[in-house]
């Protein structure tokens, strides 16, 4: 299937209310155009220098995600171009967004990347950790920064029901905040999780945004 054949057959099974975003790290301008000529607009990508090589030379209404781990040294970098920061995984890489959208004037949505999955390779605010920075007043007082939700990543297996139990722990958490330290705040809506092999069990469990990229743009191309 082409591209576009690829989006149309995905946001076909989207319920209302969830958007994809389409995962185009490693992937060329020329085919990026290809989605957003489907009517694709929100892309993520993982890598600020690709990032920051790529938006320049596509359309202005695309919405730039970032998506991958987010080294304090390169914010600097993205923060002309992304919209939105799905990894924030400290309180100090938030302060430092909010810092640089600052200085060039700019405002930022971001999400707060939980660390759920049984893996020490991924990244990000453990329950525990993200409900006592709430606690503590960390995520209030932001003048360039809005918290949009959270997102997380499962472990990567073959077994669903530990996906689904994850994904679970995660839409339970973003309750939590949003019951208790984001009352009355339309903007905290967000939940991004699953990705081509899981996004089906991620909706089941109220995500809002799917991160798809290999089932988009088939297999990386650098």
């Amino acid at each position: 299937m082409s591209i576009t054949q690829n989006i149309q057959r995905i946001t076909a099974q989207l319920p209302d209310g969830v958007k994809l975003v389409a995962v185009s790290k490693f992937h060329p301008v020329e085919k990026i155009m290809e989605a957003y000529d489907a009517g694709q607009r929100l892309f993520g990508e993982n890598r600020a220098q690709e990032l920051a090589a790529k938006a320049p030379q596509l359309p202005t209404d695309i919405q730039w995600h970032f998506i991958g781990h987010l080294q304090k040294n390169k914010v600097r970098i993205i923060m002309p171009y992304a919209s939105t920061i799905q990894s924030i995984d400290s309180i100090e890489l938030l302060q430092l967004v909010n810092k640089e959208a600052a200085r060039i004037n700019r405002h930022i949505n971001v999400l707060l990347q939980l660390y759920v999955a049984k893996e020490q390779t991924k990244s990000g605010f453990t329950i525990d950790e993200v409900l006592k920075a709430a606690d503590d007043g960390a995520f209030k007082d932001l003048s360039n920064v809005t918290i949009a939700g959270v997102m997380a990543m499962a472990t990567f297996t073959d077994d669903m029901e530990q996906v689904a139990s994850e994904f679970e722990q995660v839409h339970n958490t973003f309750l939590t905040l949003r019951d208790n330290h984001f009352a009355g705040d339309p903007a905290f809506k967000e939940i991004s999780m699953g990705m081509s092999d899981d996004w089906r069990i991620a909706v089941k469990h109220c995500a809002t945004l799917v991160r798809i990229g290999t089932d988009i743009f088939g297999a990386r191309e650098y």
